[in-house]
């Protein structure tokens, strides 16, 4: 059987593409106390103030991918490559048995040979397929949001007219940035705007393929907003996390490194509990998925092989990670009853009365 991916050998070119921000974002910021550490800036960061901005502006969450923008781990990446297009779609809301069997037909699919098991190999060729739909989603999204920056249509956006745009939506007038620009006046914009366009324009000439022209095809701009569709725009992300988490400027990550706590206190014995949990998930995800050579120092080049969406190896690794968990037999498989059980890792929700159900559900 020709498994879909392999048609995406070239994928860095015009790839398909992970969605922007989903809904978990949220829940991660309600399980936090208002004064607990490490905040998950990816989590807590204000959202943008308008829909245009949202639009146009690169998303601090890419669904697939195992780190969040600023190096926090994504805490909703099993379940973005379980359910994919499904995602958000098992709400603890919802009627029970209706969860039960969606999360059915989900275990059948996954299920090729209709054994009434999933294997390793079975759940990756299923998380390539669901990141393939991450992908393919964000890539529709981008063209839409490619029109809202390229207003003339002619297939290419300067740096001076994605600025016009970006600062429209902070409630800048449109005609008198672009009359500025025009006659290179100074822009007065605050400190943290100009901030964010800094680290906007740095991020817009990375995606500028050679030969550079300072100009974004639609297919550059996917790669500006979605740098995992980009082989040079991963290195750049990588490069950016490996710079702020970074002490002694090596350009590597030692495990104390990776896993020191954002600058703050502790307040309270929730919070306490929050980092306890924070520094004991990325130690094991440091030393057992991240550190492929086990010499306890992290290089850009594992680090982008480890937040590679479409990377096979991880993606086998990923699928034991997720038996693991459930595995309750210990026969290296997952059976209906036990993905039930452990439907809150799956999707998000836990289902009750998953043994009584599971017969009825098949």
């Amino acid at each position: 059987m020709v498994w879909p991916w392999v048609a995406m050998a070239s994928r860095w070119g015009p790839l398909v593409g992970l969605a922007p921000c989903c809904l978990w974002l949220l829940g991660a910021v309600l399980l936090m106390d208002a004064s607990a550490r490490p905040a998950n800036h990816s989590s807590t960061r204000e959202r943008a103030a308008n829909r245009e901005e949202n639009e146009i502006l690169p998303p601090d969450h890419l669904n697939g991918v195992k780190l969040e923008m600023d190096g926090h781990l994504n805490r909703g990446f099993h379940q973005e490559v379980f359910l994919g297009k499904d995602l958000g779609g098992f709400d603890e809301d919802a009627e029970p048995r209706r969860s039960r069997r969606k999360l059915m037909v989900i275990f059948s699919k996954v299920d090729v040979n209709t054994d009434r098991k999933i294997s390793a190999k079975e759940m990756q060729r299923w998380i390539m397929e669901k990141t393939a739909e991450h992908f393919q989603e964000a890539m529709e999204e981008s063209k839409t949001h490619f029109r809202a920056v390229d207003p003339d249509g002619d297939g290419h956006v300067s740096w001076d007219e994605y600025k016009v745009k970006f600062l429209a939506s902070k409630g800048h007038s449109e005609k008198e940035v672009a009359d500025a620009i025009r006659l290179n006046e100074e822009l007065k914009v605050d400190e943290e705007t100009q901030e964010v366009l800094e680290n906007l324009k740095d991020r817009w000439y990375q995606a500028d393929s050679p030969p550079a022209d300072l100009l974004l095809t639609e297919e550059e701009f996917l790669s500006f907003l979605h740098p995992e569709h980009s082989r040079g725009m991963l290195r750049f992300m990588v490069k950016e996390i490996v710079r702020d988490l970074d002490q002694d400027g090596d350009k590597q990550l030692s495990l104390p490194e990776f896993i020191s706590l954002p600058v703050g206190t502790v307040e309270n014995q929730q919070g306490q509990d929050v980092d306890d949990n924070w520094v004991k998930d990325r130690k094991k995800e440091f030393e057992e998925l991240i550190d492929s050579n086990h010499d306890g120092i992290v290089t850009a080049e594992e680090l982008e092989s480890y937040m590679d969406p479409m990377n096979e190896y991880n993606a086998l690794n990923e699928a034991k990670q997720m038996i693991a968990v459930a595995d309750e037999n210990q026969n290296h498989h997952l059976e209906p009853e036990e993905v039930l059980k452990y439907s809150e890792f799956f999707t998000g929700s836990k289902l009750v009365d998953y043994a009584r159900s599971v017969h009825e559900e098949f």
